[in-house]
């Protein structure tokens, strides 16, 4: 069974860091394709941050140099640190993998966390 277990979430004062981690099981892990995506409530999901296995990044600019987005193949595990919180940053944080080159699922990935929640107090 593939299993993405996501960490770190919790109350934080905006301009504050967090980081948040993802462990992965059942897959390989070095071969896969790895992101965070987030949901407010009365928003959409929307992408975060993704890393492919090579170690390259995507960050939409709403995140673009706050979040950072890195990778241990070896513990299996994907993290997400985020800098200067802000307020509209409050969500659901969910980890997700793609095992392949594409996926057909949600937003491209095959397989997704159950999330967790960080809130940004202003």
């Amino acid at each position: 069974q593939v299993q993405l277990v996501e960490s770190g979430g919790g109350l934080v004062q905006a301009g504050g860091s967090l980081r948040l981690s993802c462990a992965a099981s059942g897959i390989t892990f070095r071969l896969n394709t790895m992101g965070w995506y987030r949901q407010a409530p009365g928003k959409q999901r929307e992408l975060v941050a993704r890393i492919i296995s090579d170690g390259s990044t995507n960050y939409p600019d709403s995140v673009k140099g706050r979040f950072t987005i890195s990778r241990d193949n070896a513990k299996n595990a994907v993290y997400l640190q985020m800098n200067s919180l802000k307020p509209e940053d409050t969500a659901v944080y969910y980890c997700a993998a793609r095992l392949g080159v594409v996926s057909t699922k949600s937003f491209g990935m095959d397989y997704w966390g159950k999330g967790t929640l960080v809130t940004v107090s202003s």
